[in-house]
């Protein structure tokens, strides 16, 4: 007959590593020397003296915003009214554009400014060119 060998727990525990278990260190507390009460204030005091260092918080990069274009608000085109002046007298009528280019045919010269007083009572236009007073006749057809 075979004889087998039973394996047990003991056997089984033997076959496997041995661990080495350390011995537990034993720490020894030094004793404080005994303190007074004015020393005992002053550590307090110091203890409370010490600014707790905060973490910093961490700093973002600040996000550009661009700002909507501001569009300036369109100005209304001025626009050139076209004016039809008449003079009329006595059942005639004379534009005033046509006073206006006879007085400066009569002065014959390009004035920077020219003031113009009409009296249709005595068909004439008096005027002032830059200073030169003169007189025209005025025909109302």
């Amino acid at each position: 007959m075979a004889t087998t060998k039973k394996t047990t727990a003991k056997t089984a525990a033997a076959k496997a590593a041995p661990v080495k278990e350390e011995p537990a260190k034993k720490t020894v507390a030094k004793a404080e020397p005994a303190k007074t009460v004015a020393t005992a204030a002053k550590a307090t005091a110091e203890k409370k003296a010490e600014p707790v260092k905060k973490a910093e918080p961490v700093k973002k990069a600040p996000v550009k915003k661009t700002a909507p274009k501001k569009v300036a608000p369109k100005k209304p085109v001025p626009v050139e009214t076209k004016v039809n002046f008449f003079v009329e007298y006595a059942g005639a009528q004379v534009p005033v554009e046509e006073v206006i280019k006879n007085v400066k045919a009569t002065y014959g010269k390009d004035a920077k400014e020219i003031s113009i007083y009409l009296k249709p009572e005595e068909s004439k236009a008096y005027f002032v060119a830059d200073g030169n007073e003169e007189e025209m006749d005025v025909f109302f057809c």
